[in-house]
């Protein structure tokens, strides 16, 4: 087992972005990139957090990401919000259109966000979670590249699709979940194969489609998804509505645009925000009393609500200053500097 460090909250952004401004990335860039792995790794979220920036080197290191571009936001009429990332990483465009989203569920009382042209890399539930913290309802979607088998199949169709949602809660902390549609998030392979450690059974097949718990076999041939035909159908979804819905790529197009050459996946990405003031016809504080009524009964059977312990993870280390990473990750890290 690793040995764990600890790392001081400031250093979390420090090391980031020295990291990121190195590799290419402009200052605006490296600033939002940093910004999603300090929130990432602060909740204890070690597959999104400081683990990341291997990725976010190696996608410029490809050669095709642009790390200075900056966005270009699509005004609109619309309930629809459309964002060009240029080819850039997704994580500026998104901060860019999160006002123009925010407003335009207000006025129409459902709104959404099509992130095109982007390179995407982090985690979810931060962007659902700005909504949230807004008293909007938020869910987002992106594929990614055609990593993951459909229930049956012995080869790599899908992505491993993210799904995320964010339920405000007054004075409390939100209703968020975030999770792959895939059995294992990507990163989480990575991580087992870093530790030395095989992956439990149902997660990935090799190159023959064979079940294995070898993680590079596993990165080798292709991941399973959740919920057998339940997560596929799924993952479909998702292809459909960060896809074509939004006229961009599906995994399989995003993975042939890579051409082999590593680094995060260029696609789109779709955000929908919901008023729930506008569609309960102006009874939010009845409704949300409603909500709570469901949460406290969960609650009350020992039951645990989604992002609870990452929820506890984050007052833990915000009380005591710093995070705690393996010693070998931080060593691979600073060589990244050098």
């Amino acid at each position: 087992m690793s040995t764990m460090i600890q790392i001081g909250l400031d250093e979390i952004k420090n090391l980031s972005l020295r990291v990121l401004i190195a590799a290419g990335y402009g200052p605006a860039h490296a600033r939002a990139i940093a910004q999603m792995l300090y929130t990432c790794q602060l909740d204890d979220c070690q597959s999104h957090g400081l683990f990341r920036l291997f990725m976010c080197v190696q996608t410029i290191q490809a050669g095709k990401i642009d790390g200075q571009v900056l966005p270009v936001l699509d005004p609109s009429d619309t309930a629809i919000v459309r964002v060009d990332a240029r080819g850039g990483m997704s994580l500026l465009a998104v901060e860019a259109a999160m006002p123009e989203l925010i407003g335009k569920a207000r006025k129409h009382g459902i709104a959404a966000m099509a992130v095109n042209r982007c390179y995407q890399f982090s985690a979810l539930w931060p962007e659902v979670e700005q909504l949230s913290a807004e008293g909007l309802a938020g869910m987002a979607m992106v594929p990614s590249h055609s990593w993951v088998a459909p229930a049956g199949g012995t080869r790599g169709t899908l992505g491993t699709n993210p799904l995320a949602f964010s339920w405000p809660r007054h004075g409390r902390d939100p209703f968020t979940f975030d999770f792959a549609t895939s059995a294992f998030a990507r990163g989480e392979i990575e991580l087992y194969k870093r530790a030395g450690k095989p992956l439990p059974d149902g997660v990935a097949v090799d190159e023959q489609g064979l079940p294995t718990n070898d993680p590079q076999a596993a990165l080798d041939g292709a991941m399973l998804t959740f919920g057998g035909y339940k997560g596929s159908a799924l993952s479909i979804m998702i292809e459909l509505l960060a896809g074509p819905l939004i006229d961009d790529m599906t995994s399989q197009e995003s993975m042939a645009f890579a051409n082999g050459m590593g680094g995060a996946p260029y696609h789109g990405e779709i955000i929908l925000a919901f008023d729930p003031n506008q569609f309960s016809g102006g009874r939010a504080a009845q409704n949300d009393a409603r909500a709570e009524r469901l949460f406290s009964d969960i609650l009350d059977q020992g039951a645990r609500l989604p992002s609870q312990r990452r929820f506890e993870a984050r007052a833990r280390n915000l009380a005591r200053g710093h995070v705690e990473i393996p010693e070998a990750l931080f060593k691979d890290l600073q060589a990244l500097l050098t």
